[in-house]
């Protein structure tokens, strides 16, 4: 029984020669469509300039500055020599409180700083947010007008408390804008303890402003955390210092007192010798006590100022600050590319062979 071989479908052998060939044919075929080509590309510059014109100019400020935390440094040799080659050592160092390694830039991004600083004052009166210019500069106070219940613009006022639940989910997506493309932060050198703060925004004193309150929010709570527990410990000892001071002040008259009244007493009375005794004993007990108050308080003292790390701004942002717009030379060409590409494509695509 003679059975047909079926012969297998042929596939052409690549070849670059022949893609390439293929690109130039195609390449030749665009050209022929010069005056709608030019049509398109004229469009697409038209296009490019206005995008470049609406495109809305933002401001960036830039602050840097440096942590001096001598406590945690114990490592800090073996640190530096570790994070040459991509390692971590600030466990090791003794660096691992709100100060160590990424916990400041997670910090300083913290929903909660960042509203304390949209709610500090814009203006000199005192009346008028960030907040309220952020909702301006981004004509956001307009498009809320549909969740105000009098029809007013809804304002944040200066460090205010009890918002309503529309002006805190307001807050809320301001917030989230904010952390989400304009404002950021970084350290500059993994093995230094540099970092670079930069808020970028439609409104010039609005970045200036919100890039270096949110340092003093950062730096504030820095301090608070890092001694809170030492700072209360100076109070407790400062208060019972000036309780005892006091006290001591109060026996040291009456011990006075009680002196001056033997001159006039009869030697035969032996209560009053007994009350003057003890009256200076307990001045003695005080003296005492009072003495090593002071003593402990002014070693707390100086371990609180050891303790409490240094944020020295290197370097603030200073006006004019950096204007970022688009470039109508390079949007143009963009768009150019772009149109004349995507032409190029539905030119060939729909070819009839």
């Amino acid at each position: 029984m003679n059975t047909e071989k079926t012969p297998y479908p042929y596939e052409p052998e690549f070849s670059f020669k022949k893609l390439i060939s293929d690109r130039i044919n195609d390449l030749k075929y665009v050209l022929q469509f010069k005056k709608s080509l030019a049509l398109v590309l004229l469009l697409a510059a038209l296009a490019g300039a206005l995008f470049a014109w609406k495109w809305p100019v933002t401001y960036t400020a830039r602050l840097t500055f440096v942590i001096d935390d001598t406590k945690s440094s114990g490592g800090g040799g073996l640190a530096a020599i570790a994070g040459q080659f991509g390692f971590n050592l600030d466990g090791l160092s003794g660096a691992s409180g709100v100060l160590a390694g990424d916990n400041v830039q997670e910090l300083l991004k913290s929903r909660r700083l960042i509203k304390n600083t949209l709610l500090s004052p814009y203006n000199d009166k005192g009346d008028y947010s960030l907040a309220d210019q952020y909702a301006k500069a981004y004509k956001l106070d307009k498009k809320w007008l549909k969740y105000s219940t009098n029809g007013q613009i809804i304002r944040f006022p200066v460090g205010g408390k009890n918002y309503t639940r529309t002006q805190d989910s307001l807050l809320h997506e301001i917030t989230k804008s904010i952390i989400e493309g304009q404002f950021g932060v970084a350290k500059t050198d993994k093995k230094l303890s540099f970092f670079e703060v930069n808020s970028t925004m439609r409104d010039e004193k609005l970045a200036y402003l919100f890039c270096t309150r949110m340092i003093k929010q950062g730096t504030d709570f820095f301090i608070q955390t890092k001694t809170g527990r030492m700072r209360n410990n100076v109070t407790r000892l400062q208060h019972r210092a000036d309780s005892i001071g006091r006290i001591l002040n109060k026996k040291t008259l009456a011990a006075s007192s009680a002196s001056q009244s033997l001159l006039d007493l009869n030697p035969a009375y032996t209560s009053a010798n007994a009350n003057v005794e003890t009256t200076e004993r307990d001045k003695i007990i005080l003296s005492t006590v009072f003495s090593e108050t002071v003593k402990n308080l002014e070693a707390s003292k100086m371990m609180l100022a050891q303790e409490t790390p240094t944020v020295q701004i290197v370097d603030e942002p200073e006006f004019p600050l950096k204007k970022n717009k688009m470039k109508y030379a390079s949007t143009i060409l963009m768009f150019m590319i772009g149109f004349a590409g995507i032409y190029a494509i539905y030119l060939v695509a729909t070819r009839k062979n």
